[in-house]
């Protein structure tokens, strides 16, 4: 059987040169006769392909000295918690803006620990734009400010890096991570899950500067801690090595691909056709984002006869594209289509859709 087109917006697809490679090596990694499953994460074979990967998401990244990077476990959703346990730093509010669903989940996590100060919110517009700046209401006490550069459920995206003055800014770069280059020193903290433009479930990359860490609120864990997590080189306990392993292939892979301006090349081309195809349907297709803050990652669509839904999701399986139900809260489709989907798999989507929208008029 070929492979499908798969819009999940994660896990999600992973690139097919890094499957191939990792098949090639699974029963015997560079003649070790083992698998990188079974290596000690201690030994010299191990922390090998760990110190390559974070060199290589160095570079690719062009992450300053002065950040450290961890790849840790829990998934981005446990670092709602981890950030506010390690960046109060002896304050007690801390500012958020609210974009979507993942936004609302980390202020909800944060209110466990401190004072959450709301910048702004587009909720009223049922999370479609981003707020302008003019209704920002910026603490300039405030720990951190955190922002989630894209919410995979609404497909909805800052456009720029926004300017909060001092004030050390986290975000959320889960759906977003390894797309198109990001000034990484404009950042106290970047976090992200794995399972959407870097590997499988199960690793998560927080990349902090280093003057940042090492104050963390009584009670903190040890496995949240930053320092402990950076003084252990991010094995304070076993890693989820074999999750590191195919990160450190996807990492060699974007740099095959001409590092981060190739991919973001080949990312813009991605969604602007597709959102084209949208736009240029005659309404059969619509999309409600305001087209400043379109996902490049996550995007999403709805049919003007939702009775032809099931006949589309149908449809589309059986042209070999799969994934793509809307999420439940906001219903109609979702594309995802993060690195690994190549080129040829929005094609086919945009020729489905159309194929579709001319036999249903």
């Amino acid at each position: 059987m070929s492979r499908l087109y798969n819009f999940s917006a994660g896990p999600a697809m992973i690139p097919e040169a890094v499957l191939q490679r990792a098949q090639q090596e699974f029963l015997d990694w560079n003649g070790t006769g083992m698998n990188t499953m079974e290596m000690s994460h201690r030994g010299k074979e191990f922390l090998s392909i760990a110190n390559k990967a974070e060199a290589d998401l160095r570079e690719v990244m062009a992450i300053p000295d002065n950040y450290k990077v961890l790849f840790l476990q829990g998934g981005a959703s446990s670092q709602f918690a981890g950030i506010p346990m390690n960046l109060l730093r002896g304050k007690t509010t801390a500012d958020y803006f609210n974009t979507g669903q993942w936004s609302k989940k980390a202020i909800s996590e944060a209110k466990r620990y401190c004072d959450v100060n709301i910048v702004a919110s587009s909720e009223d517009d049922g999370f479609n734009s981003v707020p302008d700046k003019s209704t920002w209401k910026l603490n300039p006490d405030a720990a951190y400010v955190h922002y989630t550069a894209n919410e995979t459920i609404g497909g909805v995206a800052f456009d720029e890096i926004p300017d909060v003055g001092d004030v050390p800014l986290v975000v959320d770069l889960s759906s977003t991570i390894l797309s198109r280059s990001i000034d990484v020193s404009k950042f106290a903290l970047i976090y992200a899950g794995a399972q959407k433009n870097i590997g499988p479930a199960g690793l998560t990359i927080v990349i902090v500067r280093d003057d940042l860490i090492g104050e963390t609120l009584a009670g903190t864990p040890t496995m949240f801690d930053y320092k402990v997590q950076a003084d252990n080189d991010s094995m304070y306990n076993t890693p989820p090595t074999y999750a590191l392993y195919l990160a450190g292939l996807v990492f060699q892979w974007v740099k095959d691909l001409g590092g981060l301006a190739g991919m973001a090349a080949i990312n813009q081309r991605k969604a602007t056709k597709l959102y084209a195809a949208i736009d240029d349907s005659n309404g059969f297709y619509s999309n409600p984002v305001n087209p400043q803050y379109r996902s490049w990652m996550n995007v999403t669509f709805t049919l003007n006869n939702a009775d032809l839904d099931a006949d589309f999701l149908t449809g589309a399986k059986q042209a070999g594209l799969v994934t793509l139900k809307g999420h439940r809260s906001v219903g109609g489709m979702r594309a995802s289509i993060y690195n690994a989907m190549p080129e040829e798999g929005v094609d086919a989507l945009i020729t489905f859709m159309q194929d579709f929208a001319a036999n249903n008029k």
